[in-house]
């Protein structure tokens, strides 16, 4: 652990100690946050528009890539949490497992980025969300600033090269839209469009 990164982190989880008051703030950040990437994902899914479910199916490959990719480097490059080797203001429960990367950076940065490439308005709003969760992770005192650093690099570089997969390769492409177009022959017989929606979709597909 290079110096700075404690040092950053110090300053970081100090917060914590003197400015109490955003303290529940980054605990549910911290806690609950990623929570809110499930419920969107969900929500832009059954929305029913093609474009967000290519979206969403582009996100879980990415975390998917992302976690596997956290598990090697967590295990290649172990590094402590910093409550094992330093009095820290600890506001959240954690095992004393890997600390490096992040995996609750790199899971919400994965998906945050997923989405601004559809949707740059609603994707700026989750890359913010993003940056509060990883900021929370150190606040709390069970991340040094490098965890979340890595983290979120790792999933925004991920989520960019799937979807420059799923875009550029054909083939990648194509078993998307078949599998798509699986689950959503399955998903008529039991949730069935309306005639009017169903006549609007087919106009603009």
């Amino acid at each position: 652990m290079s110096e700075l990164d404690y040092e950053i982190f110090h300053w970081i989880n100090g917060g914590a100690g003197y400015a109490t008051f955003w303290n529940p703030l980054m605990i549910f950040l911290s806690k609950y946050a990623v929570l809110l990437f499930m419920i969107g994902a969900v929500v832009y899914w059954f929305t029913r528009a093609r474009a967000n479910r290519r979206m969403i199916t582009e996100a879980l490959v990415s975390a998917a890539i992302g976690v596997t990719v956290n598990w090697v480097l967590g295990e290649l490059f172990y590094r402590d949490r910093p409550f094992v080797n330093h009095e820290v203001i600890q506001l959240v429960h954690h095992e004393a497992n890997a600390s490096f990367p992040s995996t609750h950076s790199l899971g919400s940065f994965v998906i945050a980025m997923t989405i601004w490439q559809f949707r740059r308005r609603d994707g700026w709003m989750w890359l913010v969300l993003a940056a509060g969760i990883a900021l929370s992770r150190v606040w709390t005192g069970v991340h040094y600033p490098g965890d979340v650093l890595a983290g979120a690099c790792i999933g925004i570089l991920v989520s960019v090269l799937v979807h420059r997969l799923f875009t550029r390769i054909s083939l990648a492409n194509s078993l998307m839209e078949l599998g798509i177009y699986g689950y959503e022959r399955l998903e008529m017989k039991i949730w069935p469009r309306s005639r009017r929606r169903s006549r609007h979709h087919s106009m603009h597909r």
